[in-house]
């Protein structure tokens, strides 16, 4: 077992404080977006171990997980793990603080995303190309779970309500997407009116977005969110799609899964995310990156639905288990009470323990480990380890 040193990355739409006070720490006054705990190889976490030669000196380096992963995926990982993923960690953890919203956004299936890297590879894209959609050939679903309020966009709502939403606003140029919500069957209507978004005359739509961000602030209640969206991206055409959305507000402990096609940002707030080990993302609007209109209509699922709200109920050991459709990543909790037993977490595939709140431990074959808010841990596969005191422990690992 071994503690873990990570990476905060600054992104500008990144809360300046949240994630400082969850640490303990003095904000800096710049953006502290989202730290990452695990072995991707855009910022791995790294850890002190003794190389092998050396596990009876005091000798000992700071590691990236990757490396450490890579000398021996079947020790770290365990066998069945590998089988299934290949010699690598496949999910990313994250501490996230969204200070100003997110780009609106959807990630493709796994048959997607291999079609879509092979294609882009095979034509000579460069990785690091402003266009380049694939950076490589894994689906990217996602979970997030709130710490704090959360707020969010997920999946579209059904179009006579988006209809209704927009209507409101009495903006002139919004009517023809209110007459298609109105007049197509579902799939048609979304599709037609997101495409009418998104190739619609640049300045043209500059103005609507300002007339109906006047209108959205004047309005509050239920268009509020959307005047603070156009706060931040004035002039988006993701103002006017994220009107098409489900407005979703999750309380400490809740939850959001997020699979493929779906539409969807994040608003604010502070959660702990979980997603399948991937870059691939294709963006929708809110966002002065990239937007590949021909290829986000081919992968974009245009489908009224449920934001489904995730609230786990503790098994009998205590944990608070996340059910999602996917073996990349298994999120759950455990709230540990001032006085209750070890809890036992040994387990046959690779770990990542994140404490957010309390002072627990976590004790193994090499010792014990206090925790912090903040803190974490990576567990070998098959390797023991027990948590005990008080606090909150999310525990991150994989389905084989």
């Amino acid at each position: 077992m071994d503690r873990l040193s990570n990476t905060v990355r600054p992104y500008a739409w990144g809360s300046t404080t949240a994630i400082p006070e969850l640490l303990g720490t003095a904000p800096t006054g710049e953006p502290q977006a989202e730290m990452w705990m695990g072995a991707h190889p855009g910022a791995p976490s790294r850890l002190t171990r003794p190389a092998e030669a050396d596990t009876a000196s005091s000798g000992a380096g700071e590691q990236a997980l990757t490396d450490v992963i890579a000398a021996d995926p079947e020790r770290e990982l365990g066998a069945a793990a590998v089988r299934a993923f290949g010699p690598r960690l496949p999910f990313l953890l994250k501490l996230l603080a969204a200070g100003a919203p997110l780009s609106l956004q959807v990630h493709p299936d796994l048959a997607q995303a291999q079609h879509g890297y092979a294609d882009e590879e095979r034509r000579g894209i460069p990785a690091d190309a402003p266009h380049r959609t694939y950076k490589d050939a894994n689906h990217k679903p996602e979970l997030i779970c709130a710490l704090t309020p959360f707020d969010g966009l997920c999946g579209f709502r059904r179009p006579a309500e988006a209809a209704d939403l927009i209507a409101a606003l009495g903006v002139d140029s919004l009517k023809p997407y209110v007459d298609l919500l109105r007049a197509h069957p579902e799939e048609g209507a979304l599709r037609e009116v997101l495409t009418a978004i998104l190739t619609a005359d640049p300045d043209e739509m500059a103005h609507t977005v300002a007339d109906a961000a006047e209108a959205a602030g004047r309005l509050g209640g239920a268009h509020a969110p959307y005047a603070q969206i156009a706060h931040h991206y004035p002039g988006d055409p993701g103002v006017i799609a994220a009107m098409l959305l489900n407005y979703v507000q999750l309380q400490p402990g809740e939850a959001m899964f997020l699979g493929a096609g779906v539409p969807h940002a994040y608003l604010g707030g502070l959660g702990v995310e979980i997603m399948a080990n991937s870059d691939n993302v294709l963006r929708c609007g809110l966002t002065p990156k990239h937007v590949d209109v021909p290829e986000l209509l081919r992968i974009v699922r245009f489908e009224a639905t449920e934001p489904g709200i995730l609230r786990p109920e503790a098994s009998p050991t205590g944990e608070e288990l996340y059910e999602t459709p996917v073996d990349e990543f298994r999120l759950s909790r455990y709230v540990l009470p001032a006085g209750g037993a070890p809890v036992d977490l040994t387990a046959a595939t690779p770990q990542i323990l994140l404490c957010t709140a309390g002072a627990p431990q976590a004790a193994g074959t090499g010792g014990g480990i206090g925790l912090a808010p903040g803190d974490s841990v990576f567990v070998p596969a098959d390797e023991t380890v027990e948590v005990s005191g008080t606090g909150t422990l999310f525990r991150a690992t994989v389905v084989v």
